[in-house]
């Protein structure tokens, strides 16, 4: 089963390095890693996804905590959650071919940055199956070229179990202290 940890980390040299090699160390392959500053400069967000079942995952999550620098660790798997993937993808598209290859753009809601005379270069956001589908659409016309970020999540609904040094309570608003007008 695929896993997805949100491990909030000290922002300082060298953790992602004994994060990758915890992972390592314990023979598990790493399906996604991406790592990027928090709302706090101190602080940096890693989401990493990797196959494992309930037992490995826990003791995944145990030996992350024993990591230097590590402040938070939430495995968020089974929780609502917002996934998020970014792709670009350079296609062939010839002029016969580039109007069908915009088309199969625009379904899929990605957009075109770049325009060559022989290629088109697509930004697609959304899960992971959506990418997928739309590449699996443009092979036929040629990929020459892709590159993906990997998953971001974020727990859905108010704000996490917090981040290290948030107070949950500063960013919610009680139902009493909202004011309703018609």
């Amino acid at each position: 089963m695929l896993n997805t940890y949100v491990v909030y980390v000290e922002n300082k040299p060298g953790v992602l390095t004994r994060v990758a090699s915890l992972f390592r160390r314990r023979a598990f392959n790493i399906d996604s890693l991406t790592v990027g500053r928090t709302e706090k400069p101190e602080v940096s967000r890693m989401t990493i996804t990797v196959d494992a079942d309930v037992d490995q995952a826990k003791r995944i999550e145990a030996n992350l905590y024993k990591l230097l620098n590590v402040l938070l660790v939430e495995n968020i798997t089974n929780q609502p959650a917002i996934v998020r993937d970014l792709a670009m993808i350079k296609v062939a598209a010839t002029h016969e071919a580039r109007s069908h290859v915009l088309e199969l753009a625009g379904v899929f809601r990605a957009r075109v940055v770049d325009v060559a005379p022989e290629s088109l270069t697509i930004e697609i956001t959304g899960a992971e199956d959506k990418i997928d589908g739309l590449l699996e659409v443009l092979r036929p016309y040629g990929v020459l070229e892709m590159v993906r970020t990997g998953i971001v999540a974020m727990r859905r609904g108010k704000s996490s179990t917090g981040a290290p040094g948030t107070n949950s309570t500063d960013h919610d608003v009680a139902e009493e202290d909202v004011s309703h007008s018609v």
